[in-house]
């Protein structure tokens, strides 16, 4: 590669090498006001001087160069799996953007192995977290303007071997809600959570198929589950009495309709008492989620819960990486995106 800097005015009528960035201060915006390729014309002068641009660097390339553009975009074809696309490379950077609101799935050695070289840079959203449609989970670049071919071959050869970023999208699933609590069969107590759970499944693609109150009864929190399977339910959750006191029957009665039990605590708070388990639906014994949900979910904003629910509508068995959820596991409200800050943690 050859640069050769030289005075604006004699820039007229050749091509621009790489984009040039434009700062508006005052709207905090920043872009591409003059793109790669673009033929600079004496129209243009008075702009680039506005700039600060006094003189313009003209690039030749030499064989076996390849331009932050293309290398960006070459990387991001092998990058891009399901449920994402690849933006056109602006200021040699291209960007991952979900079509659709699930979890982002890839594996973090595939970031490091990139990285290798310093001169790639490879930012991506932590692993594991749920994401909207529209929203850029990973951006990539080379830092200088062109990169040997050799080089961008390696990097694309890392990212080949290993699985490409996707999105599991969340699916729409029904869920029947228990509330446990002889104080709330009685009516002293009113339920909190229906609400809070009717928010958490907007964001989901879920809906509330129906809500049964019983008491501290492992009989009638068995029966109960068992009536929103009856019912065709995809996810059944209970409410209250996940503790260790004498009264909190309602492990034992997820335990008596389910098959599977994947956990019952968790390295996270509020909500470590949290539990999942797996039913046979009676219509085609396909899986059903039945989650044992501590009493904090009723009045904490954000809980384990929250890093559970994505899971389960995204159809992942979450398995050893909630042992990992100490790390960012302290839960707490994101006001930007609405989604638990707790889900977002790096090695959640």
């Amino acid at each position: 590669m050859k640069i050769t800097t030289i005075p604006l005015e004699e820039a007229i009528g050749l091509p621009l090498a790489h984009d040039l960035t434009q700062i508006d201060a005052k709207n905090h915006k920043k872009s591409a006001r003059f793109k790669k390729g673009q033929v600079i014309t004496e129209a243009d002068l008075e702009t680039l001087r506005a700039m600060g641009r006094e003189n313009l660097s003209i690039m030749e390339m030499s064989p076996g160069d390849v331009h932050e553009d293309d290398a960006a975009r070459q990387l991001g074809e092998v990058l891009c799996g399901d449920n994402l696309r690849l933006t056109e490379p602006s200021e040699g950077r291209c960007n991952l953007v979900a079509e659709s609101s699930g979890i982002l799935w890839y594996l973090a050695e595939t970031v490091n192995r990139v990285n290798q070289d310093p001169d790639w840079v490879l930012s991506a959203l932590a692993p594991h977290r749920p994401v909207l449609a529209g929203q850029v989970v990973a951006g990539f670049r080379i830092r200088p303007l062109v990169m040997e071919d050799y080089r961008v071959e390696r990097a694309v050869a890392a990212v080949r071997g290993s699985k490409p970023f996707t999105i599991l999208p969340f699916m729409p699933l029904k869920v029947g809600l228990i509330t446990t609590g002889k104080e709330i069969v009685d009516k002293k107590v009113e339920d909190a959570f229906r609400p809070k759970l009717l928010e958490k499944l907007s964001r989901l693609n879920g809906s509330l198929m129906g809500q049964r109150f019983c008491t501290d009864s492992l009989e009638q929190i068995s029966e109960a589950i068992a009536a929103f399977l009856n019912e065709g339910a995809d996810v059944v959750i209970c409410t209250g009495g996940m503790s260790v006191d004498a009264d909190d029957k309602t492990p034992g009665a997820i335990r008596s309709r389910c098959r599977k039990i994947s956990f019952q605590g968790t390295p996270a708070l509020p909500g470590a008492m949290l539990m999942l388990g797996w039913a046979a639906s009676p219509e085609d014994g396909r899986d059903v989620a039945v989650i044992g949900a501590p009493a904090c979910v009723a009045f904490d904003e954000r809980t384990a819960l929250d890093k559970l629910l994505p899971f389960v509508f995204a159809g992942i068995e979450p398995g050893d990486l909630v042992r990992r959820w100490g790390v960012g596991g302290l839960c707490e409200h994101c006001p930007t995106c609405h989604y638990p800050a707790c889900s977002f943690a790096a090695g959640s």
